[in-house]
Protein backbone atom coordinates (compact mmCIF):
# COMPACT_ATOMS: atom_id res chain seq x y z
CA UNK A 1 0.00 0.00 0.00
CA UNK A 2 3.07 2.12 0.67
CA UNK A 3 4.47 2.23 -3.05
CA UNK A 4 0.83 3.28 -4.25
CA UNK A 5 0.23 5.92 -1.68
CA UNK A 6 1.21 8.91 -3.97
CA UNK A 7 -1.32 7.65 -6.33
CA UNK A 8 -4.18 7.02 -3.86
CA UNK A 9 -3.25 10.97 -2.70
CA UNK A 10 -3.52 12.40 -6.01
CA UNK A 11 -6.54 10.71 -6.50
CA UNK A 12 -7.93 11.74 -3.35
CA UNK A 13 -6.44 15.53 -3.61
CA UNK A 14 -8.81 15.82 -7.50
CA UNK A 15 -11.99 14.63 -5.48
CA UNK A 16 -11.81 17.25 -3.06
CA UNK A 17 -10.42 19.69 -5.23
CA UNK A 18 -13.92 19.16 -7.08
CA UNK A 19 -16.25 18.58 -4.18
CA UNK A 20 -14.98 21.99 -2.71
CA UNK A 21 -16.01 23.97 -5.76
CA UNK A 22 -19.05 22.25 -6.33
CA UNK A 23 -20.36 22.57 -2.71
CA UNK A 24 -18.45 25.89 -1.83
CA UNK A 25 -15.97 25.13 0.14
CA UNK A 26 -12.69 27.07 0.03
CA UNK A 27 -10.06 24.39 0.63
CA UNK A 28 -6.42 25.06 1.50
CA UNK A 29 -4.13 25.16 -1.54
CA UNK A 30 -6.89 22.50 -3.50
CA UNK A 31 -9.29 25.50 -4.47
CA UNK A 32 -5.95 27.28 -6.22
CA UNK A 33 -6.37 26.11 -9.66
CA UNK A 34 -10.62 27.55 -9.27
CA UNK A 35 -9.22 30.70 -7.92
CA UNK A 36 -6.23 31.71 -10.22
CA UNK A 37 -9.82 30.78 -13.20
CA UNK A 38 -12.34 33.36 -10.65
CA UNK A 39 -9.01 35.87 -11.16
CA UNK A 40 -8.94 35.30 -14.89
CA UNK A 41 -11.94 36.12 -16.86
CA UNK A 42 -10.68 34.56 -19.70
CA UNK A 43 -10.29 30.97 -17.45
CA UNK A 44 -14.19 30.21 -17.16
CA UNK A 45 -17.04 30.04 -19.83
CA UNK A 46 -21.14 30.67 -19.07
CA UNK A 47 -22.52 27.97 -16.88
CA UNK A 48 -25.16 27.24 -19.99
CA UNK A 49 -21.71 25.28 -21.68
CA UNK A 50 -22.03 22.48 -18.21
CA UNK A 51 -24.74 22.98 -15.86
CA UNK A 52 -23.23 20.62 -13.46
CA UNK A 53 -19.82 21.68 -13.24
CA UNK A 54 -21.24 25.43 -12.85
CA UNK A 55 -20.51 27.42 -9.79
CA UNK A 56 -20.59 31.27 -9.56
CA UNK A 57 -22.84 30.77 -12.19
CA UNK A 58 -19.63 30.15 -14.54
CA UNK A 59 -17.77 27.09 -15.11
CA UNK A 60 -13.92 27.45 -14.52
CA UNK A 61 -12.30 25.03 -17.23
CA UNK A 62 -8.90 25.75 -16.17
CA UNK A 63 -9.43 24.56 -12.38
CA UNK A 64 -11.34 21.07 -13.73
CA UNK A 65 -8.55 20.60 -16.81
CA UNK A 66 -6.04 20.71 -13.75
CA UNK A 67 -8.61 18.29 -11.19
CA UNK A 68 -9.05 16.19 -14.17
CA UNK A 69 -4.86 15.79 -14.99
CA UNK A 70 -4.17 15.22 -11.40
CA UNK A 71 -7.17 12.51 -11.32
CA UNK A 72 -5.89 10.71 -14.60
CA UNK A 73 -2.62 10.81 -13.40
CA UNK A 74 -3.50 8.70 -10.33
CA UNK A 75 -4.91 6.68 -11.73
CA UNK A 76 -2.72 5.64 -14.42
CA UNK A 77 -0.42 5.27 -11.76
CA UNK A 78 -2.61 3.39 -10.03
CA UNK A 79 -3.45 1.10 -12.29
CA UNK A 80 -0.05 0.12 -13.64
CA UNK A 81 1.37 -3.38 -12.90
CA UNK A 82 4.39 -1.59 -10.88
CA UNK A 83 3.06 1.09 -9.55
CA UNK A 84 6.18 2.35 -7.63
CA UNK A 85 8.88 4.32 -8.52
CA UNK A 86 11.65 2.58 -8.73
CA UNK A 87 15.28 4.58 -8.76
CA UNK A 88 17.92 3.45 -10.61
CA UNK A 89 21.31 2.18 -9.36
CA UNK A 90 22.65 5.54 -10.72
CA UNK A 91 19.87 7.39 -8.98
CA UNK A 92 20.16 5.42 -5.85
CA UNK A 93 23.72 6.23 -5.67
CA UNK A 94 23.24 10.06 -6.21
CA UNK A 95 20.55 9.89 -4.02
CA UNK A 96 23.30 8.75 -1.04
CA UNK A 97 25.93 11.21 -2.19
CA UNK A 98 23.31 14.28 -1.89
CA UNK A 99 22.17 12.99 1.51
CA UNK A 100 25.90 13.04 2.87
CA UNK A 101 25.93 16.77 1.79
CA UNK A 102 24.43 17.71 4.94
CA UNK A 103 24.46 21.29 4.19
CA UNK A 104 22.39 20.55 1.48
CA UNK A 105 20.32 17.89 3.01
CA UNK A 106 19.14 20.11 5.85
CA UNK A 107 18.23 22.59 3.48
CA UNK A 108 15.73 20.51 1.58
CA UNK A 109 14.09 19.41 4.80
CA UNK A 110 13.98 22.90 5.78
CA UNK A 111 12.52 24.26 2.33
CA UNK A 112 9.97 21.19 2.20
CA UNK A 113 8.72 22.32 5.77
CA UNK A 114 8.20 25.92 4.73
CA UNK A 115 6.55 24.75 1.59
CA UNK A 116 4.36 22.60 3.83
CA UNK A 117 3.58 25.36 5.93
CA UNK A 118 2.86 27.59 2.86
CA UNK A 119 0.08 24.77 1.79
CA UNK A 120 -1.90 25.36 4.89
CA UNK A 121 -2.89 28.60 3.38
CA UNK A 122 -5.71 30.23 5.33
CA UNK A 123 -5.37 27.71 8.07
CA UNK A 124 -2.44 29.61 9.31
CA UNK A 125 -2.62 33.25 7.87
CA UNK A 126 -6.28 34.85 7.56
CA UNK A 127 -8.65 37.32 8.46
CA UNK A 128 -11.55 34.93 8.79
CA UNK A 129 -11.93 32.43 11.54
CA UNK A 130 -11.61 28.99 11.58
CA UNK A 131 -14.75 28.08 13.54
CA UNK A 132 -16.85 30.02 15.63
CA UNK A 133 -20.05 28.89 17.48
CA UNK A 134 -22.75 31.31 18.17
CA UNK A 135 -24.24 32.02 21.58
CA UNK A 136 -27.20 29.81 20.25
CA UNK A 137 -24.51 26.74 19.86
CA UNK A 138 -24.69 26.69 16.16
CA UNK A 139 -21.14 26.19 14.58
CA UNK A 140 -19.34 28.10 11.34
CA UNK A 141 -16.05 27.93 9.61
CA UNK A 142 -15.93 30.75 7.58
CA UNK A 143 -12.44 30.49 6.48
CA UNK A 144 -13.48 27.30 4.49
CA UNK A 145 -16.23 28.56 2.50
CA UNK A 146 -16.51 30.95 -0.57
CA UNK A 147 -18.85 32.59 -0.04
CA UNK A 148 -18.85 35.53 3.07
CA UNK A 149 -21.08 34.90 6.40
CA UNK A 150 -23.18 38.49 7.28
CA UNK A 151 -22.83 40.04 10.70
CA UNK A 152 -26.57 39.52 11.63
CA UNK A 153 -25.32 35.73 11.79
CA UNK A 154 -23.55 36.19 14.84
CA UNK A 155 -25.71 38.55 15.95
CA UNK A 156 -24.22 41.93 15.15
CA UNK A 157 -26.28 45.09 14.22
CA UNK A 158 -26.65 48.08 12.41
CA UNK A 159 -24.34 47.81 9.04
CA UNK A 160 -21.72 45.15 10.57
CA UNK A 161 -24.99 43.16 10.44
CA UNK A 162 -25.20 43.45 6.28
CA UNK A 163 -21.54 42.77 5.60
CA UNK A 164 -18.84 40.10 6.44
CA UNK A 165 -18.46 39.64 10.13
CA UNK A 166 -14.89 41.24 11.66
CA UNK A 167 -13.72 38.00 13.23
CA UNK A 168 -11.18 39.72 15.38
CA UNK A 169 -13.72 41.85 16.82
CA UNK A 170 -15.74 38.60 17.32
CA UNK A 171 -12.60 36.72 19.30
CA UNK A 172 -12.12 40.21 21.55
CA UNK A 173 -15.84 40.22 22.04
CA UNK A 174 -15.42 36.47 23.02
CA UNK A 175 -17.17 35.61 26.51
CA UNK A 176 -19.14 39.04 26.81
CA UNK A 177 -23.43 38.75 26.72
CA UNK A 178 -24.31 38.17 23.43
CA UNK A 179 -21.04 37.45 21.94
CA UNK A 180 -20.04 34.08 20.81
CA UNK A 181 -18.87 30.75 23.11
CA UNK A 182 -15.91 30.28 21.12
CA UNK A 183 -14.17 31.18 17.88
CA UNK A 184 -10.96 30.04 16.73
CA UNK A 185 -8.57 32.26 14.70
CA UNK A 186 -5.32 31.28 12.51
CA UNK A 187 -1.87 31.87 14.29
CA UNK A 188 -1.53 34.85 12.24
CA UNK A 189 -5.37 36.48 12.23
CA UNK A 190 -4.63 38.78 9.31
CA UNK A 191 -4.66 38.28 5.81
CA UNK A 192 -1.84 39.21 3.47
CA UNK A 193 -3.19 42.12 1.48
CA UNK A 194 -6.05 44.46 1.92
CA UNK A 195 -6.84 44.03 5.27
CA UNK A 196 -5.55 47.35 7.17
CA UNK A 197 -4.90 46.91 10.71
CA UNK A 198 -5.88 49.78 12.77
CA UNK A 199 -2.79 52.31 14.77
CA UNK A 200 -1.27 49.95 17.39
CA UNK A 201 -2.10 51.82 21.13
CA UNK A 202 0.28 50.94 23.62
CA UNK A 203 -0.90 52.43 28.09
CA UNK A 204 1.44 54.26 29.25
CA UNK A 205 2.25 54.02 32.75
CA UNK A 206 2.00 57.20 35.04
CA UNK A 207 4.54 56.68 38.15
CA UNK A 208 4.89 59.38 40.43
CA UNK A 209 2.72 62.43 38.54
CA UNK A 210 4.90 61.39 35.76
CA UNK A 211 3.93 60.07 32.06
CA UNK A 212 5.94 56.91 31.58
CA UNK A 213 6.88 54.78 28.81
CA UNK A 214 4.51 51.18 29.05
CA UNK A 215 7.98 49.23 30.86
CA UNK A 216 7.43 52.34 33.61
CA UNK A 217 11.27 52.58 33.55
CA UNK A 218 11.61 55.60 31.21
CA UNK A 219 10.20 58.92 31.16
CA UNK A 220 8.09 59.28 27.94
CA UNK A 221 8.83 62.03 25.16
CA UNK A 222 6.58 62.79 22.77
CA UNK A 223 2.71 62.63 21.88
CA UNK A 224 0.14 60.79 23.63
CA UNK A 225 -3.04 60.79 23.29
CA UNK A 226 -6.60 59.85 25.53
CA UNK A 227 -9.16 58.15 24.00
CA UNK A 228 -13.23 58.30 23.37
CA UNK A 229 -14.99 55.82 25.14
CA UNK A 230 -15.65 53.77 21.52
CA UNK A 231 -11.29 54.00 21.36
CA UNK A 232 -11.27 57.09 18.32
CA UNK A 233 -8.81 59.45 19.34
CA UNK A 234 -10.16 62.54 21.50
CA UNK A 235 -7.14 63.99 22.91
CA UNK A 236 -3.18 64.38 21.42
CA UNK A 237 -1.10 65.85 24.27
CA UNK A 238 2.91 66.20 23.76
CA UNK A 239 4.83 65.61 26.71
CA UNK A 240 8.86 66.37 27.60
CA UNK A 241 10.19 64.53 30.06
CA UNK A 242 7.18 63.10 31.84
CA UNK A 243 5.73 66.38 31.64
CA UNK A 244 2.69 68.09 29.41
CA UNK A 245 4.59 70.46 27.00
CA UNK A 246 3.09 73.67 26.78
CA UNK A 247 4.58 74.98 23.62
CA UNK A 248 2.10 74.60 20.73
CA UNK A 249 3.28 75.59 16.83
CA UNK A 250 1.40 77.93 14.64
CA UNK A 251 -1.14 78.97 17.80
CA UNK A 252 -1.76 82.26 18.32
CA UNK A 253 -1.15 84.17 21.71
CA UNK A 254 -5.57 84.82 21.60
CA UNK A 255 -5.78 81.33 21.22
CA UNK A 256 -3.74 80.33 24.17
CA UNK A 257 -4.99 82.87 26.63
CA UNK A 258 -8.28 81.11 25.63
CA UNK A 259 -7.12 77.94 26.75
CA UNK A 260 -4.61 79.09 29.44
CA UNK A 261 -7.23 77.12 31.80
CA UNK A 262 -6.38 74.66 30.20
CA UNK A 263 -2.83 74.72 30.50
CA UNK A 264 -2.80 75.23 34.01
CA UNK A 265 -4.67 71.69 34.14
CA UNK A 266 -2.20 70.24 33.10
CA UNK A 267 -3.49 69.26 29.79
CA UNK A 268 -2.81 70.63 26.18
CA UNK A 269 -5.88 70.72 23.23
CA UNK A 270 -4.24 70.03 19.92
CA UNK A 271 -7.79 68.53 18.53
CA UNK A 272 -10.40 70.55 16.60
CA UNK A 273 -12.41 72.29 19.29
CA UNK A 274 -15.74 73.62 18.13
CA UNK A 275 -16.24 75.90 20.80
CA UNK A 276 -19.79 73.77 21.05
CA UNK A 277 -20.11 73.13 25.53
CA UNK A 278 -17.41 74.35 27.82
CA UNK A 279 -13.94 72.93 27.87
CA UNK A 280 -14.02 71.03 31.02
CA UNK A 281 -16.79 69.31 29.58
CA UNK A 282 -14.44 68.59 26.14
CA UNK A 283 -12.19 67.35 28.83
CA UNK A 284 -14.60 64.81 30.24
CA UNK A 285 -15.09 63.40 26.97
CA UNK A 286 -12.11 61.09 26.99
CA UNK A 287 -10.69 58.74 29.40
CA UNK A 288 -8.42 59.53 31.60
CA UNK A 289 -5.85 57.11 30.48
CA UNK A 290 -2.96 57.54 27.89
CA UNK A 291 -1.47 56.24 25.14
CA UNK A 292 0.99 55.79 22.74
CA UNK A 293 0.07 55.19 19.21
CA UNK A 294 2.33 53.49 16.71
CA UNK A 295 1.35 55.15 13.32
CA UNK A 296 2.00 52.99 10.13
CA UNK A 297 4.45 51.49 9.34
CA UNK A 298 3.94 50.17 13.37
CA UNK A 299 7.53 48.55 14.81
CA UNK A 300 7.77 44.38 15.64
CA UNK A 301 5.56 43.09 19.09
CA UNK A 302 3.36 46.02 18.92
CA UNK A 303 -0.85 45.48 18.42
CA UNK A 304 -0.24 41.81 17.87
CA UNK A 305 1.66 42.44 14.85
CA UNK A 306 5.04 40.47 15.19
CA UNK A 307 6.86 41.86 12.70
CA UNK A 308 5.19 45.07 12.66
CA UNK A 309 3.34 46.48 9.96
CA UNK A 310 4.29 48.20 6.36
CA UNK A 311 3.38 51.60 5.34
CA UNK A 312 -0.42 50.49 4.00
CA UNK A 313 -1.29 49.19 7.75
CA UNK A 314 -0.84 45.16 6.70
CA UNK A 315 0.71 42.54 8.87
CA UNK A 316 4.25 42.12 7.80
CA UNK A 317 4.27 38.53 9.07
CA UNK A 318 0.99 38.34 6.51
CA UNK A 319 2.48 39.42 3.68
CA UNK A 320 5.75 37.61 4.04
CA UNK A 321 3.67 34.64 4.53
CA UNK A 322 1.23 36.16 1.15
CA UNK A 323 4.67 36.51 -0.91
CA UNK A 324 5.33 33.07 -0.36
CA UNK A 325 2.68 31.68 -1.77
CA UNK A 326 3.24 33.89 -4.52
CA UNK A 327 6.17 32.71 -4.89
CA UNK A 328 5.55 28.59 -5.17
CA UNK A 329 2.81 28.91 -7.15
CA UNK A 330 4.79 30.97 -10.02
CA UNK A 331 7.45 28.13 -10.00
CA UNK A 332 5.07 25.81 -10.16
CA UNK A 333 3.63 27.38 -13.08
CA UNK A 334 6.91 28.63 -14.51
CA UNK A 335 9.23 25.32 -14.20
CA UNK A 336 7.15 22.85 -15.81
CA UNK A 337 6.26 25.36 -19.30
CA UNK A 338 9.84 27.13 -19.42
CA UNK A 339 11.54 23.04 -19.23
CA UNK A 340 8.72 22.01 -21.25
CA UNK A 341 9.78 23.97 -24.10
CA UNK A 342 13.79 24.65 -23.73
CA UNK A 343 14.10 21.00 -23.42
CA UNK A 344 11.93 20.34 -26.82
CA UNK A 345 13.87 23.06 -29.23
CA UNK A 346 17.25 21.93 -27.48
CA UNK A 347 16.43 18.61 -28.35
CA UNK A 348 15.56 19.15 -31.51
CA UNK A 349 18.18 21.09 -32.52
CA UNK A 350 20.83 18.83 -31.49
CA UNK A 351 19.35 16.11 -33.02
CA UNK A 352 17.68 17.35 -36.57
CA UNK A 353 20.87 19.83 -36.80
CA UNK A 354 21.34 21.12 -40.23
CA UNK A 355 18.89 24.09 -40.85
CA UNK A 356 16.43 23.98 -38.17
CA UNK A 357 19.60 24.25 -35.78
CA UNK A 358 21.67 26.78 -37.43
CA UNK A 359 18.31 29.05 -37.57
CA UNK A 360 16.98 28.62 -34.24
CA UNK A 361 20.55 29.53 -32.99
CA UNK A 362 20.58 32.28 -34.77
CA UNK A 363 17.30 33.41 -33.18
CA UNK A 364 18.12 32.57 -29.80
CA UNK A 365 20.81 34.68 -30.09
CA UNK A 366 19.33 37.71 -31.34
CA UNK A 367 16.27 37.59 -28.62
CA UNK A 368 19.62 36.99 -25.67
CA UNK A 369 20.74 40.34 -26.38
CA UNK A 370 16.93 41.78 -25.04
CA UNK A 371 17.23 42.62 -21.75
CA UNK A 372 14.82 40.30 -19.96
CA UNK A 373 13.63 42.23 -17.30
CA UNK A 374 13.34 45.21 -19.43
CA UNK A 375 11.55 43.67 -22.13
CA UNK A 376 9.24 42.14 -19.40
CA UNK A 377 8.84 45.64 -18.16
CA UNK A 378 7.75 46.91 -21.56
CA UNK A 379 5.42 44.04 -22.78
CA UNK A 380 3.56 44.75 -19.10
CA UNK A 381 2.80 48.14 -19.80
CA UNK A 382 1.04 47.02 -22.96
CA UNK A 383 -1.17 45.07 -21.22
CA UNK A 384 -4.78 46.57 -20.03
CA UNK A 385 -4.48 47.25 -16.78
CA UNK A 386 -7.57 44.72 -16.29
CA UNK A 387 -6.24 41.68 -17.39
CA UNK A 388 -2.59 41.90 -15.92
CA UNK A 389 -1.93 39.26 -13.11
CA UNK A 390 -0.01 36.40 -12.16
CA UNK A 391 -0.85 34.52 -15.75
CA UNK A 392 0.33 37.21 -18.07
CA UNK A 393 3.22 38.25 -15.50
CA UNK A 394 4.45 34.63 -15.64
CA UNK A 395 3.41 33.94 -19.31
CA UNK A 396 5.98 37.06 -20.30
CA UNK A 397 8.41 35.29 -18.50
CA UNK A 398 8.05 31.86 -19.87
CA UNK A 399 8.28 33.05 -23.35
CA UNK A 400 11.76 34.82 -22.89
CA UNK A 401 12.91 32.44 -20.02
CA UNK A 402 13.49 29.12 -22.09
CA UNK A 403 16.22 29.85 -24.12
CA UNK A 404 19.55 30.28 -21.66
CA UNK A 405 18.96 25.79 -21.15
CA UNK A 406 18.62 24.93 -24.95
CA UNK A 407 22.41 25.51 -25.70
CA UNK A 408 23.19 22.54 -22.98
CA UNK A 409 20.48 20.70 -24.19
CA UNK A 410 21.30 20.58 -27.64
CA UNK A 411 24.56 19.66 -26.59
CA UNK A 412 23.91 16.70 -24.75
CA UNK A 413 21.97 15.77 -27.22
CA UNK A 414 24.36 15.82 -29.98
CA UNK A 415 26.23 13.48 -27.47
CA UNK A 416 23.68 11.03 -27.08
CA UNK A 417 22.96 11.06 -30.75
CA UNK A 418 26.21 9.66 -31.44
CA UNK A 419 26.12 6.84 -29.16
CA UNK A 420 25.43 2.99 -29.89
CA UNK A 421 22.08 2.90 -28.38
CA UNK A 422 21.15 5.69 -30.79
CA UNK A 423 21.72 3.91 -33.55
CA UNK A 424 20.76 0.53 -33.02
CA UNK A 425 17.22 2.11 -32.31
CA UNK A 426 17.52 3.54 -35.67
CA UNK A 427 18.21 0.75 -37.27
CA UNK A 428 15.36 -1.25 -35.24
CA UNK A 429 13.25 1.54 -37.30
CA UNK A 430 12.64 3.75 -34.49
CA UNK A 431 11.66 7.31 -35.53
CA UNK A 432 12.77 10.60 -34.49
CA UNK A 433 10.42 11.30 -31.45
CA UNK A 434 10.65 7.78 -30.03
CA UNK A 435 14.59 7.97 -29.79
CA UNK A 436 13.94 11.21 -28.24
CA UNK A 437 11.71 10.78 -26.05
CA UNK A 438 12.79 7.26 -24.58
CA UNK A 439 16.19 6.94 -25.10
CA UNK A 440 17.76 10.48 -25.11
CA UNK A 441 15.69 12.53 -22.49
CA UNK A 442 15.81 9.82 -19.94
CA UNK A 443 19.77 10.50 -20.40
CA UNK A 444 19.28 14.26 -19.86
CA UNK A 445 17.93 14.13 -16.63
CA UNK A 446 21.36 14.92 -14.65
CA UNK A 447 21.43 17.95 -16.40
CA UNK A 448 17.84 19.23 -15.69
CA UNK A 449 17.92 18.19 -12.39
CA UNK A 450 21.11 20.55 -11.90
CA UNK A 451 19.22 23.34 -13.25
CA UNK A 452 16.25 23.37 -11.86
CA UNK A 453 17.31 24.64 -8.23
CA UNK A 454 18.86 27.36 -9.68
CA UNK A 455 15.85 28.02 -12.58
CA UNK A 456 13.53 28.42 -9.01
CA UNK A 457 16.19 31.05 -7.90
CA UNK A 458 15.75 32.84 -10.99
CA UNK A 459 11.97 33.56 -11.47
CA UNK A 460 11.88 34.24 -7.31
CA UNK A 461 14.42 37.28 -8.21
CA UNK A 462 12.95 38.21 -11.54
CA UNK A 463 9.77 38.38 -9.93
CA UNK A 464 10.99 40.20 -6.66
CA UNK A 465 12.74 42.63 -9.41
CA UNK A 466 9.26 43.62 -10.94
CA UNK A 467 7.22 43.81 -8.54
CA UNK A 468 10.09 46.48 -6.76
CA UNK A 469 9.89 48.57 -10.50
CA UNK A 470 6.25 48.28 -9.98
CA UNK A 471 6.10 46.32 -13.17
CA UNK A 472 4.81 42.97 -10.95
CA UNK A 473 2.00 41.77 -9.81
CA UNK A 474 -1.18 43.78 -8.77
CA UNK A 475 -1.44 45.26 -5.12
CA UNK A 476 -4.18 42.06 -4.44
CA UNK A 477 -1.06 39.78 -4.51
CA UNK A 478 1.56 39.74 -2.01
CA UNK A 479 5.24 40.70 -3.48
CA UNK A 480 8.64 40.91 -1.89
CA UNK A 481 9.51 43.02 -4.22
CA UNK A 482 7.13 45.80 -3.31
CA UNK A 483 7.65 45.42 0.43
CA UNK A 484 11.45 45.98 0.06
CA UNK A 485 10.30 49.62 -2.13
CA UNK A 486 8.44 50.07 0.74
CA UNK A 487 10.99 49.77 2.90
CA UNK A 488 13.56 51.49 1.32
CA UNK A 489 11.16 54.81 0.79
CA UNK A 490 11.08 54.75 5.32
CA UNK A 491 14.23 53.79 6.23
CA UNK A 492 13.09 55.50 9.47
CA UNK A 493 11.28 51.99 9.62
CA UNK A 494 13.76 49.24 8.99
CA UNK A 495 11.95 46.52 10.04
CA UNK A 496 10.41 46.92 6.90
CA UNK A 497 12.67 46.69 4.35
CA UNK A 498 15.10 44.31 6.90
CA UNK A 499 12.31 41.52 6.56
CA UNK A 500 11.66 41.50 2.93
CA UNK A 501 15.07 41.16 2.99
CA UNK A 502 15.95 38.05 5.19
CA UNK A 503 12.94 36.29 3.76
CA UNK A 504 14.70 36.96 0.04
CA UNK A 505 18.08 35.52 1.54
CA UNK A 506 16.71 32.83 3.42
CA UNK A 507 14.86 31.18 0.58
CA UNK A 508 17.53 32.16 -1.90
CA UNK A 509 19.94 30.47 0.76
CA UNK A 510 17.85 27.06 0.27
CA UNK A 511 17.58 26.85 -3.18
CA UNK A 512 21.40 27.57 -3.60
CA UNK A 513 22.36 24.94 -0.78
CA UNK A 514 20.44 22.55 -2.42
CA UNK A 515 21.42 22.97 -5.65
CA UNK A 516 24.66 23.07 -4.81
CA UNK A 517 24.26 19.16 -3.39
CA UNK A 518 22.30 18.36 -6.72
CA UNK A 519 25.53 19.41 -8.99
CA UNK A 520 28.09 17.82 -6.72
CA UNK A 521 25.78 14.37 -6.50
CA UNK A 522 25.28 14.11 -9.67
CA UNK A 523 28.05 15.51 -11.56
CA UNK A 524 29.65 12.82 -14.15
CA UNK A 525 33.89 14.13 -14.07
CA UNK A 526 33.42 13.53 -10.32
CA UNK A 527 31.59 10.55 -9.60
CA UNK A 528 30.79 7.41 -11.76
CA UNK A 529 27.26 8.25 -12.96
CA UNK A 530 27.84 6.98 -16.34
CA UNK A 531 29.20 3.35 -14.42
Amino acid sequence: MKKKLPAVLMIVASLLSAMGELRGWLLPTLSWPFTVSRELSFLSVPAEVCPTLAADGQVHWFGWAIVGLLFIAGVTVLLRRQPSFRLSPQAQRAWHRFRSHRRAYYSLLILGGIILLAAADQIVVGKRALAVQTEQGEWYFPAFRRSIIPGAVFGLSGNAAHAEADYRALHAALGSPGGPQFVLMPPIPWAPTNDPAPYPMERLVVKDGLLCTPDGKTLFDGQACRLYANGDIHLRIRYRRGKPDGHVQGWSRERREVYAAVWSAGHLITETYDGAGSIPDFLKGSNTDHYLIHYHPAPPLTGDHLLGTDSQGSDIAAYLFGGLQVNIQAALFYLPAVYAIGIMVGMLMGYLGGAFDIVTQRLIEILSQLPFLFLVMILTDFVPAGLRGMFVTLTLMVLLGWMPMTYLIRTATMREKARDYVSAARAMGAGPLHILARHVLPNLSPIVITLIPFSVATVVLSLTSLDYLGFGLPDSYAAWGRLLNDGLSKLSSPWVASSAVAALVLLLLLITFIGEGVREAIDPHRHDHYA
